[in-house]
Protein backbone atom coordinates (compact mmCIF):
# COMPACT_ATOMS: atom_id res chain seq x y z
CA UNK A 1 0.00 0.00 0.00
CA UNK A 2 1.41 3.39 -0.95
CA UNK A 3 1.56 6.23 1.53
CA UNK A 4 1.69 9.97 1.08
CA UNK A 5 1.11 13.03 3.14
CA UNK A 6 -2.29 14.60 2.80
CA UNK A 7 -3.19 18.19 2.03
CA UNK A 8 -5.25 19.83 4.73
CA UNK A 9 -7.55 22.81 4.28
CA UNK A 10 -10.00 23.97 6.94
CA UNK A 11 -12.72 26.58 7.11
CA UNK A 12 -11.16 27.71 10.38
CA UNK A 13 -7.85 27.29 12.16
CA UNK A 14 -7.76 24.23 14.40
CA UNK A 15 -5.20 22.72 16.74
CA UNK A 16 -2.60 20.47 15.17
CA UNK A 17 -3.74 17.59 17.33
CA UNK A 18 -7.13 17.58 15.58
CA UNK A 19 -5.63 17.10 12.10
CA UNK A 20 -6.49 13.78 10.51
CA UNK A 21 -3.42 12.65 8.62
CA UNK A 22 -4.42 9.21 7.41
CA UNK A 23 -2.15 8.42 4.46
CA UNK A 24 -3.32 8.56 0.84
CA UNK A 25 -6.34 10.81 1.24
CA UNK A 26 -6.90 14.54 1.74
CA UNK A 27 -9.19 16.32 4.18
CA UNK A 28 -10.66 19.45 2.61
CA UNK A 29 -13.20 21.99 3.75
CA UNK A 30 -16.83 21.26 2.82
CA UNK A 31 -18.18 23.41 0.01
CA UNK A 32 -21.64 24.41 -1.11
CA UNK A 33 -23.38 22.09 -3.57
CA UNK A 34 -22.87 22.78 -7.25
CA UNK A 35 -24.68 21.59 -10.31
CA UNK A 36 -23.66 18.56 -12.33
CA UNK A 37 -20.80 20.47 -13.95
CA UNK A 38 -19.19 21.28 -10.60
CA UNK A 39 -16.94 19.17 -8.43
CA UNK A 40 -18.28 19.45 -4.91
CA UNK A 41 -20.11 16.57 -3.21
CA UNK A 42 -23.86 16.92 -2.85
CA UNK A 43 -26.15 15.96 0.00
CA UNK A 44 -29.37 14.12 -0.68
CA UNK A 45 -31.43 11.19 0.58
CA UNK A 46 -30.97 9.18 3.74
CA UNK A 47 -31.65 5.46 4.23
CA UNK A 48 -34.11 3.67 1.98
CA UNK A 49 -37.61 2.52 2.89
CA UNK A 50 -39.81 -0.14 1.30
CA UNK A 51 -41.22 2.40 -1.13
CA UNK A 52 -37.94 4.14 -1.87
CA UNK A 53 -35.27 6.20 -0.24
CA UNK A 54 -36.23 8.76 2.35
CA UNK A 55 -35.15 12.36 2.08
CA UNK A 56 -34.51 13.94 -1.28
CA UNK A 57 -32.10 13.70 -4.16
CA UNK A 58 -30.33 16.65 -5.68
CA UNK A 59 -28.48 17.31 -8.90
CA UNK A 60 -25.00 17.87 -7.51
CA UNK A 61 -21.97 15.84 -8.50
CA UNK A 62 -19.70 14.00 -6.12
CA UNK A 63 -16.16 15.20 -5.61
CA UNK A 64 -14.89 11.62 -5.48
CA UNK A 65 -14.21 9.26 -8.32
CA UNK A 66 -17.65 7.90 -9.18
CA UNK A 67 -18.88 7.77 -12.73
CA UNK A 68 -16.72 5.42 -14.79
CA UNK A 69 -16.53 1.68 -14.89
CA UNK A 70 -13.00 1.30 -13.57
CA UNK A 71 -11.59 -2.19 -14.03
CA UNK A 72 -13.65 -4.62 -16.06
CA UNK A 73 -14.31 -8.01 -14.53
CA UNK A 74 -16.48 -11.06 -14.44
CA UNK A 75 -19.89 -10.83 -12.82
CA UNK A 76 -23.61 -11.13 -13.38
CA UNK A 77 -24.73 -10.27 -16.87
CA UNK A 78 -26.61 -7.02 -17.29
CA UNK A 79 -28.50 -8.26 -20.34
CA UNK A 80 -30.29 -5.39 -22.04
CA UNK A 81 -30.98 -3.50 -18.81
CA UNK A 82 -29.89 0.13 -18.67
CA UNK A 83 -27.66 1.68 -16.04
CA UNK A 84 -29.21 2.25 -12.61
CA UNK A 85 -29.87 5.91 -11.86
CA UNK A 86 -29.52 7.50 -8.43
CA UNK A 87 -33.23 8.38 -8.35
CA UNK A 88 -34.33 4.74 -8.65
CA UNK A 89 -31.97 3.42 -5.98
CA UNK A 90 -32.50 3.10 -2.23
CA UNK A 91 -29.45 3.39 0.02
CA UNK A 92 -28.72 1.74 3.37
CA UNK A 93 -25.50 1.39 5.37
CA UNK A 94 -24.43 -1.04 8.08
CA UNK A 95 -21.14 -1.90 9.73
CA UNK A 96 -19.56 -5.12 8.49
CA UNK A 97 -18.58 -8.14 10.54
CA UNK A 98 -14.96 -7.06 10.54
CA UNK A 99 -13.75 -3.96 12.32
CA UNK A 100 -13.09 -1.10 9.92
CA UNK A 101 -15.67 -2.01 7.26
CA UNK A 102 -18.93 -0.35 6.24
CA UNK A 103 -21.41 -2.08 3.92
CA UNK A 104 -23.60 0.07 1.66
CA UNK A 105 -26.62 -1.66 0.10
CA UNK A 106 -28.15 -0.32 -3.12
CA UNK A 107 -31.77 -1.37 -3.75
CA UNK A 108 -33.55 -1.12 -7.09
CA UNK A 109 -36.78 0.71 -6.23
CA UNK A 110 -37.71 1.04 -9.90
CA UNK A 111 -40.09 -1.06 -11.99
CA UNK A 112 -37.48 -2.46 -14.40
CA UNK A 113 -34.10 -4.20 -14.06
CA UNK A 114 -30.98 -2.03 -14.22
CA UNK A 115 -27.23 -2.59 -14.10
CA UNK A 116 -24.36 -1.25 -12.01
CA UNK A 117 -20.69 -1.58 -12.92
CA UNK A 118 -17.73 0.28 -11.50
CA UNK A 119 -16.61 2.15 -8.40
CA UNK A 120 -19.00 4.47 -6.60
CA UNK A 121 -17.89 7.93 -5.65
CA UNK A 122 -17.66 8.07 -1.84
CA UNK A 123 -17.12 11.22 0.22
CA UNK A 124 -17.01 11.29 4.02
CA UNK A 125 -17.87 14.48 5.92
CA UNK A 126 -16.96 15.53 9.44
CA UNK A 127 -17.31 18.83 11.29
CA UNK A 128 -13.82 19.71 10.05
CA UNK A 129 -14.21 18.94 6.35
CA UNK A 130 -14.51 16.06 3.91
CA UNK A 131 -12.41 13.37 2.26
CA UNK A 132 -12.84 11.12 -0.78
CA UNK A 133 -12.23 7.39 -0.57
CA UNK A 134 -9.64 5.80 -2.84
CA UNK A 135 -10.42 2.85 -5.10
CA UNK A 136 -9.32 -0.64 -4.16
CA UNK A 137 -7.64 -2.96 -6.63
CA UNK A 138 -10.66 -5.23 -7.16
CA UNK A 139 -12.15 -5.77 -10.61
CA UNK A 140 -15.61 -4.31 -11.19
CA UNK A 141 -18.28 -6.86 -12.20
CA UNK A 142 -21.36 -5.95 -14.21
CA UNK A 143 -24.28 -6.52 -11.87
CA UNK A 144 -27.91 -6.73 -12.92
CA UNK A 145 -30.35 -5.64 -10.20
CA UNK A 146 -34.00 -6.63 -10.60
CA UNK A 147 -36.81 -4.54 -9.07
CA UNK A 148 -36.82 -5.01 -5.29
CA UNK A 149 -33.36 -6.60 -5.25
CA UNK A 150 -30.16 -5.23 -3.72
CA UNK A 151 -26.45 -5.21 -4.43
CA UNK A 152 -23.71 -3.67 -2.33
CA UNK A 153 -20.22 -2.29 -1.98
CA UNK A 154 -17.78 -2.14 0.94
CA UNK A 155 -15.90 0.81 2.42
CA UNK A 156 -12.68 0.01 4.29
CA UNK A 157 -11.28 2.43 6.88
CA UNK A 158 -8.63 2.24 9.64
CA UNK A 159 -10.39 1.75 12.99
CA UNK A 160 -9.32 4.04 15.82
CA UNK A 161 -7.37 1.86 18.23
CA UNK A 162 -5.11 4.70 19.37
CA UNK A 163 -7.01 5.54 22.54
CA UNK A 164 -7.44 9.11 21.34
CA UNK A 165 -10.60 10.85 20.15
CA UNK A 166 -9.61 10.62 16.48
CA UNK A 167 -11.77 12.15 13.75
CA UNK A 168 -15.43 11.19 13.39
CA UNK A 169 -17.22 11.31 10.04
CA UNK A 170 -21.00 11.60 10.28
CA UNK A 171 -22.14 11.80 6.65
CA UNK A 172 -21.46 9.47 3.73
CA UNK A 173 -22.11 10.90 0.25
CA UNK A 174 -22.50 8.19 -2.41
CA UNK A 175 -22.50 8.68 -6.18
CA UNK A 176 -23.34 5.44 -8.04
CA UNK A 177 -21.14 4.40 -11.00
CA UNK A 178 -21.81 6.35 -14.21
CA UNK A 179 -23.91 8.89 -12.31
CA UNK A 180 -23.46 12.52 -11.23
CA UNK A 181 -26.30 12.71 -8.70
CA UNK A 182 -25.53 11.81 -5.09
CA UNK A 183 -27.28 10.50 -1.99
CA UNK A 184 -26.23 11.18 1.62
CA UNK A 185 -26.39 8.71 4.47
CA UNK A 186 -25.84 9.28 8.21
CA UNK A 187 -22.88 7.25 9.49
CA UNK A 188 -20.48 7.14 12.40
CA UNK A 189 -16.93 6.36 11.31
CA UNK A 190 -14.04 7.18 13.64
CA UNK A 191 -10.47 7.07 12.33
CA UNK A 192 -7.25 7.71 14.25
CA UNK A 193 -5.20 10.88 14.18
CA UNK A 194 -1.79 9.89 12.82
CA UNK A 195 1.42 11.40 11.48
CA UNK A 196 0.45 10.57 7.91
CA UNK A 197 1.66 6.98 7.88
CA UNK A 198 -1.72 5.32 8.46
CA UNK A 199 -3.83 3.28 6.08
CA UNK A 200 -6.04 4.83 3.42
CA UNK A 201 -9.83 4.78 3.33
CA UNK A 202 -10.73 2.64 0.31
CA UNK A 203 -13.89 1.61 -1.52
CA UNK A 204 -14.56 -1.61 -3.44
CA UNK A 205 -16.56 -1.67 -6.68
CA UNK A 206 -20.30 -2.31 -6.62
CA UNK A 207 -21.23 -5.99 -6.71
CA UNK A 208 -18.19 -7.32 -4.83
CA UNK A 209 -18.06 -8.85 -1.36
CA UNK A 210 -20.58 -10.97 0.49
Amino acid sequence: MSHRTITLRRTRKVAAAAVVAVAAFGLTACQDNTDASGSSPSSAASESSDSGSSGSSDGGSSGSAGGDQGNGGAGGSGGGAGACTTSQLGFRSSHGMGEGTLIVDLKNNGSAPCTLQGFPGVDLKSKNGSISAERSGLAAPKTKVSPGEETRFTLHYPPNDSGGSGETFTTLVVTPPNETHSHSLPVSINVPVTDGSGSAIKVDPVGTGK
